[in-house]
């Protein structure tokens, strides 16, 4: 069986890579059949040069896509479909993302609850505060109108007395027991 596939070619840590067509049980880097384009990811913007007539007359022939070059494709346009999935992932690690998903939705949940209970009692001190106004606020209201009389008086209105010196009561009883001694 033929396959369409990336042969990676390059310098180290910057990869450019081949479309190449020969045989599915073939290495990637042995002789090719056919050389069909490159793929440069590593450069800005990346480049993609393909030779579409020939891609097509090699699907046509009955060579298959890998995943990776199916989504190239398919994302060039050259190939109709949806894109594959292209890389698995093994059950050991299924396991070890299940898990991190489970503790991460455990954190938000816990996170939810102490936000929940931080608002409850915000707003139990809001309410606790505005009925404290309201106790407040009533009580001067009552008080209010036995002052408004003295405040509607003018300094001018209300006539000026001299203040009077008031003998204390306690006083000559005061004297009267120095007297008996």
């Amino acid at each position: 069986m033929l396959m369409i596939r990336l042969q990676r070619m390059g310098k180290k840590k910057k990869p450019t890579y081949r479309l190449v067509i020969n045989e599915k049980a073939r290495d990637t880097q042995a002789k090719s059949l056919e050389i069909l384009g490159h793929y440069s990811p590593t450069e800005n913007p990346k480049v993609l040069e393909l030779k579409t007539d020939r891609i097509k007359h090699w699907l046509s022939v009955g060579a298959q896509a890998s995943e990776t070059v199916h989504n190239i494709l398919v994302r060039e346009g050259v190939v109709e479909g949806k894109k594959r999935k292209s890389v698995t992932i093994t059950n050991k690690r299924k396991a070890k993302l299940g898990e991190k998903q489970a503790a991460e939705e455990e954190k938000k949940k816990e996170a939810a609850a102490a936000a929940a209970e931080a608002k409850a009692a915000e707003e139990e001190a809001a309410k606790a505060a505005k009925a404290a106004e309201e106790e407040k606020v009533e009580e001067p209201k009552e008080e209010a109108p036995a002052e408004e009389p003295k405040e509607e008086k003018s300094a001018e209105e209300t006539p000026v007395e001299e203040p009077k010196e008031e003998v204390p009561a306690e006083a000559p009883a005061d004297k009267e027991e120095k007297k008996e001694e």
